[in-house]
Order: structure tokens, then sequence, then C-alpha cells
């Protein structure tokens, strides 16, 4: 992975003010429009690449799903800060729900009967 132009660490505040920097919009529905056909279309690309390797013998391209599952962070950063949340209030939320459901960690029976 090359990382020559990049800080060793940045953080979650500095990567959102270099999506700024790099998206020119600033209407929310057009942000939201934007987000989810980002998603899923960056989704769709880290998809075909795994898809790749696993049933047309390629070489697993490491580099290129590096490249993919950034532009999917990037999506959903500006997803998340166009809906004034920041992805620490997505991850806390998120192993707050995976507590609630797993309290002992992952149990498939929990898995297939699970109340919401």
């Amino acid at each position: 992975m090359d990382t020559t132009d990049t800080p060793t660490r940045i953080t979650i505040q500095e990567y959102a003010q270099e999506i700024h920097r790099t998206c020119n919009l600033e209407d929310p529905k057009e942000l939201l429009t934007l987000t989810a056909l980002g998603i899923a279309g960056e989704s769709g690309e880290i998809v075909d690449t795994l898809k790749k390797f696993l049933y047309h013998q390629h070489d697993l391209d490491v580099p290129e799903l590096c490249k993919e599952v950034g532009d999917l962070l990037w999506y959903m950063t500006l997803l998340c800060d166009t809906l004034g949340l920041t992805m620490h209030d997505v991850m806390e939320a998120n192993v707050k729900k995976l507590r609630k459901r797993y309290p002992d960690g992952f149990d498939a029976q929990r898995s297939r009967v699970r109340e919401e």
C-alpha cells in the first residue's frame, strides 16, 4: 500500500475534512443521493473483486480492495457527516446493539431467533 502522500495516523475528523475538500455538493438531498449511490457502487466493486478471487481463479488483489474499501469509507463518512453523526457515534451504537443482541458473543441460535 502506498502511503507516501498520507499521514501515518489520521483522525476521523481530519478524514472528514479531506472528504469535504473533494466533494463539491452542499444540498443535503444531493449528498444523501450521492452517498447512497456511492455506497452501493463501491460495495459492488468490493464484491466483484472478491468474486474474481473466489470463483475466477484471480489472485486476491489486496491493494485493489484497499482502494475500494477506502472509497466505501469515503461515502460512509460523508453520509455520517450529512446526518450529523460521527463515525464514533456509529461505532458506539453498533457495539451497543451487538452487545445487547449477543451478550456472551455470537450465538447461532440467537442469530436465528432474535428480538430487535
